[in-house]
């Protein structure tokens, strides 16, 4: 912004506030921004006061990279990413160098994190097959969860013979209500309008390392590459055009292929193909692309196959509900 109420490009009181700030709200959008730094700025100097149209995506970059500078000791960035769905540029302050459930242990119990990675699990392995890659979760299956499977509780038998305490990774389905309803709120997980939970934007953004190393194996970790070696198991994706991490969006038709591409960036690739609406991997015409996200549990076949048609749509309705949950279930 220039002119009065012009940010100071050297860290001071304001980007504290803004830090304090997105601290609190765990993520923030360009349009949320301009107001809270307009009143941050005229607080500051309140005889010149700043207007949230005087703030510019520029200005907001700069006051970004500031705050960056100052935050890359401690191990901490900003960064940002597009939602999925609302195709809105989100900004998140995420550490870099621990993971996400490390961060986590120091509101969670052990049992209660390991809860949280079963869910993961059942997202990235369980709900995410050549069939169907939803990458999400029901509550109902996500409680389901609460009790450790049969293997991990005989593994818990064996290692408590050695420990002078029992351990004991099963929750009441209770408590493991409350952690998915605290997850949300803390910005972790997302929760559609049909019942399902995904991780949110900022997650992908701090869990990427961690997604990539924990279920994909060594030959597909590379994010740049199309292919994928015969035998490897690469759960995590990336799309064509922008390469961040997809978990809604379209995949090739061709069902062997790795190709992934998300929803708003569908033209970009096409453009940078010269206009051939084709697989940049496989060259498959872009055709009646199989979905990736939630709407996958419909055109999952069986009965969600008979049910394709407006399936885009996220706001289905409460009787929808219950039909897609039977539909991943049977996944």
């Amino acid at each position: 912004m220039s002119g009065p109420g012009e940010i100071d490009g050297h860290y001071n009181n304001t980007h504290r506030a803004f830090l304090q700030a997105l601290l609190a709200r765990q993520t923030i959008t360009l349009a949320d921004a301009k107001p809270l730094l307009a009143s941050i700025q005229t607080a500051h100097t309140p005889d010149r006061p700043t207007l949230p149209e005087d703030v510019s995506q520029e200005d907001f970059d700069n006051y970004v990279h500031t705050l960056n500078d100052s935050l890359s000791p401690f191990d901490m960035e900003i960064r940002s990413t597009l939602h999925q769905q609302t195709k809105d540029r989100i900004y998140a302050l995420v550490n870099t160098t621990s993971d996400a459930l490390t961060q986590m242990s120091t509101s969670f119990k052990a049992e209660e994190i390991a809860f949280v990675k079963r869910v993961l699990d059942a997202m990235f392995e369980t709900y995410n097959t050549p069939r169907a890659e939803i990458m999400a979760i029901t509550g109902m299956q996500a409680l389901k969860l609460a009790k450790a499977p049969a293997d991990e509780r005989r593994r818990e038998a064996q290692s408590t013979q050695q420990a002078t305490q029992p351990a004991n990774t099963s929750i009441r389905m209770a408590d493991a209500e409350n952690i998915l309803n605290l997850l949300v709120d803390e910005g972790w997980f997302e929760l559609s309008q049909r019942g399902f939970y995904s991780l949110s934007p900022r997650a992908l953004m701090e869990l990427r390392g961690w997604l990539i190393e924990t279920y994909n194996d060594q030959a597909g970790q590379e994010e740049d590459s199309d292919e994928e070696e015969e035998g490897t198991r690469v759960k995590i994706k990336f799309c064509a055009a922008c390469r961040d991490i997809v978990t809604v969006g379209q995949r090739c038709p061709n069902r062997q292929c790795s190709a992934r591409v998300h929803n708003h960036c569908v033209r970009t690739l096409f453009r940078a193909q010269g206009g051939r609406e084709e697989c940049p991997a496989c060259k498959t015409a872009w055709q009646d692309p199989l979905p990736v996200g939630e709407n996958a549990a419909r055109q999952s076949g069986g009965a969600g196959s008979r049910r394709t048609t407006g399936g885009s749509s996220i706001g289905g309705g409460g009787r929808d509900d219950s039909a897609l949950t039977n539909e991943a279930e049977d996944i």
